[in-house]
């Protein structure tokens, strides 16, 4: 398998930090995290609990994580919060062997921390959502489809903003397609490209009267 840039400057980067063992393992726990998020997030935690970072010369444990890690502040905002979550309310969960055992992707362990944390989320879903996450390891797509319109129900306005914007992205990418193919008669893309403009021209009175 062709090794990505990434993965070639992260190794660069852990053996010239050979010399400080918790640096250089943080940076061969990185390398690993498509395999096991579980060790990559330990020493995250471990990272900012004791602010390693700063005898790094980095700003924030983000700040490390975005420029030697290669990873977005909100992927280290997912990975340390499930881990922490984890540990405080499924410990059973981290003892398993992920290379082995199902075993839940930190995503879906960070849909589980906010629907326990949402005050307004049925407790009973709330449960069928452990189970699913934890002893089925269900991805995310799957947990976010059955149980985001329960846990984390969009107001109408937000979803009508929503589909409106779907439905432009669509039209938009639809009409410049008919103008690069050949593939559909020449009279159906005319018919087709005039309707769409008429959508996209309705959309955009209906966002102007929002706005």
């Amino acid at each position: 398998m062709e090794r990505t840039k990434t993965d070639v400057a992260l190794e660069e980067a852990e053996h010239d930090h050979a010399d400080d063992p918790e640096r250089a393992e943080l940076l061969r726990r990185a390398r690993r995290f498509k395999t096991s998020w579980v060790e990559l997030a330990e020493a995250l935690t471990a990272c900012r609990k004791h602010a390693t970072w700063k005898g790094w010369g980095f700003e924030s444990l983000e700040a490390y994580a975005k420029t030697e890690l290669r990873l977005r502040p909100e992927t280290v905002a997912k990975l340390t919060g499930s881990y922490s979550f984890l540990q405080r309310r499924a410990p059973a969960v981290l003892e398993r062997d992920p290379l082995r055992d199902a075993f839940p992707s930190y995503q879906s362990v960070d849909f589980l921390r906010r629907a326990e944390e949402s005050e307004d989320a049925p407790r009973d879903t709330v449960e069928e959502i452990r189970r699913a996450v934890l002893e089925e390891a269900a991805p995310l797509a799957t947990v976010a489809r059955t149980y985001g319109g329960t846990v984390f129900p969009i107001d109408e306005d937000t979803r009508r903003e929503r589909d409106l914007a779907g439905v432009k992205n669509v039209a938009k990418r639809l009409r410049e397609l008919l103008a690069e193919t050949r593939v559909v008669p020449r009279k159906v893309a005319g018919e087709v490209t005039a309707s769409l403009d008429a959508l996209l021209e309705a959309i955009e009175e209906k966002e102007e009267a929002a706005a």
